[in-house]
C-alpha cells in the first residue's frame, strides 16, 4: 500500500509526525497478526549505543568508506524512532522502517569463517574468565582489540554484508538500510550475545579455556554481576553443571543406574579450645 504521492520515482516528503502515526498503525497491525515488533527506541538526543558491543559495532560501520555519505541520514532515522521492528537471526537482520512508506529491509551477514573464529579463540584463550565479562565488555584492552579488529575480529567487513530495501532509492545503501545498520548497534546494547548469533558462532567457546564449567559463573560475592547457570544456558544454549555440587550430580547418575547413592561428605566442626 502506498502512503504518499509520488514525484517521478520518489515519494513526496512526509513529516516525522506523520511517519510516527503510520508506524503506530503498522505496529498495531502486526500485533493483530500475532507478531510482536521489536522497535529501536533511543533517548532524545542520546547516543545510539552506550555499551562496549554497541559502540564497537557502530564504530566499525563508520570505518567503511563506501558507507560514509549515507550514514548521517541513517543516524537521523534511527534516532527519531523510524526503525519500528528489528529482528536478528543467524546470518540475517530483518527490519521495518517508517519512511514515506513502511519499507522492508533485509541485511544478510556472512558467517564468521571457521579459520578466523579458531584464530580468535586461540588469541583470547585464558583471557576471558566469565560469560559476564564477555557480554559486559569488562575485558582487557588487548582482548577488546582482538575481538574488534577489522580484519581478524568478530565484526563483518563491508564485502560480507548484502542489503535489500523495498524503497525506490537506487543507491546500494539507502537511509533506511543505514538506519537498520545503526539499529543493530543499539540492539547489541540490550542483547550483546546476538552478535554471536548473527555471525553464526558460539560465544561460550570464547570462555571454554577458563576451565571447569563452574568458572563460567561469577565468583561468590559478585553481587548483581553474578549470573546463574540456568541463565547461561538460556544465553548460549548450553547445559552447565554447578561446580559446587559435582557429588550430588554423580549421586543422581548412580541412582538412575541402580547403584546406591552415597550421602555427600559431612562438614565436621571441631570445638575451639578455651
Amino acid at each position: 500500500m502506498a502512503y504518499g504521492s509520488y514525484y517521478g520515482e520518489f515519494p513526496a516528503y512526509v513529516s516525522v509526525a506523520e511517519r510516527r502515526r503510520r508506524a503506530a498503525r503498522k505496529v498495531a497491525q502486526l500485533r493483530k497478526q500475532g507478531h510482536e515488533p521489536a522497535p529501536i527506541l533511543l533517548a532524545p538526543r542520546g547516543a545510539i549505543a552506550r555499551t562496549f558491543w554497541g559502540k564497537a559495532w557502530c564504530e566499525n560501520l563508520e570505518t567503511f568508506a563506501d558507507f560514509a555519505s549515507r550514514l548521517p541520514r541513517g543516524r537521523a532515522y534511527v534516532r527519531n524512532g523510524s526503525v519500528i521492528d528489528l529482528q536478528i537471526a543467524k546470518g540475517e537482520v530483518h527490519a521495518l522502517v517508517s519512511g514515506s512508506e513502511i519499507y522492508d529491509v533485509t541485511i544478510a551477514v556472512a558467517p564468521l569463517a571457521a579459520v578466523r573464529w579458531k584464530a580468535v579463540r586461540k588469541e583470547c584463550a585464558g583471557q576471558i574468565g566469565t560469560v559476564v565479562e564477555l557480554l559486559s565488555g569488562k575485558l582487557s584492552s588487548a582482548v577488546m582489540e582482538k575481538l574488534c579488529h577489522r580484519e581478524r575480529g568478530l565484526f563483518p567487513s563491508g564485502k560480507q554484508i548484502e542489503m535489500r530495501c523495498s524503497c525506490p532509492d537506487g543507491a546500494w545503501l539507502c537511509k533506511h538500510l543505514a538506519a537498520v545498520l545503526y539499529g543493530v548497534g543499539a540492539r547489541l546494547d540490550e542483547v550483546p550475545e546476538l552478535l554471536f548469533t548473527l555471525r553464526g558462532v558460539d560465544g561460550a567457546e570464547l570462555v571454554a579455556a577458563a576451565g571447569d564449567a563452574g568458572a563460567l559463573m561469577a565468583a561468590p560475592g559478585a553481587g548483581q554481576d553474578a549470573i546463574a547457570s540456568e541463565d547461561l544456558a538460556d544465553i548460549f544454549g548450553i547445559e552447565l553443571e554447578s561446580a559446587a555440587a559435582p557429588e550430588a550430580a554423580r549421586a543422581r547418575r548412580r541412582s538412575r543406574s541402580g547403584a546406591k547413592a552415597q550421602p555427600p561428605p559431612r562438614r565436621v566442626v571441631k570445638p575451639r579450645r578455651r
